[in-house]
């Protein structure tokens, strides 16, 4: 039993596949890539930023060190910003006595202020008492 393909047949071969390429390539269409960023930084859709976000700080392991050594410093009793409001307001109510010709000086643990009205040319001594080191203001042209 002989059997022919398509192929071995000389000539007609040949010309059936490339009626069959031409055939298939009126079929096929292409169009140009557009790239979209995702990113909204590179120009990609606003509303992804928040997502990226999220899924950046769930993938992040990282734990700080120092993170539990700073809360402890920056945690505060109720009398330390007792205290630390209060010299606020006693400095504010120093320094608005000025304006009525009234000198003064405010002592804390950690410094001294001495304010000093000279005839409009306002002085404010600072002095810190851990190191004795002395700041001082001077603001001249003040009306009384």
């Amino acid at each position: 039993m002989k059997t022919r393909t398509l192929l071995h047949r000389p000539g007609l071969s040949w010309a059936g596949i490339w009626l069959l390429g031409l055939a298939s390539g009126g079929l096929v269409q292409a169009t140009e890539l557009v790239y979209t960023p995702v990113n909204p930084t590179f120009g990609g859709n606003p509303l992804n930023g928040t997502w990226l976000l999220n899924k950046a700080q769930s993938q992040n392991d990282y734990d700080d060190p120092d993170l539990k050594d700073r809360a402890s410093l920056a945690g505060t009793s109720a009398l330390e910003r007792f205290s630390s409001q209060l010299q606020s307001r006693l400095l504010g109510q120093l320094l608005d006595n000025i304006s009525t010709g009234n000198t003064g000086s405010l002592s804390t643990d950690a410094f001294i202020v001495n304010v000093i009205d000279d005839s409009g040319a306002l002085t404010i001594e600072v002095t810190d008492r851990a190191t004795g080191e002395i700041s001082e203001i001077q603001v001249n042209g003040l009306a009384p």
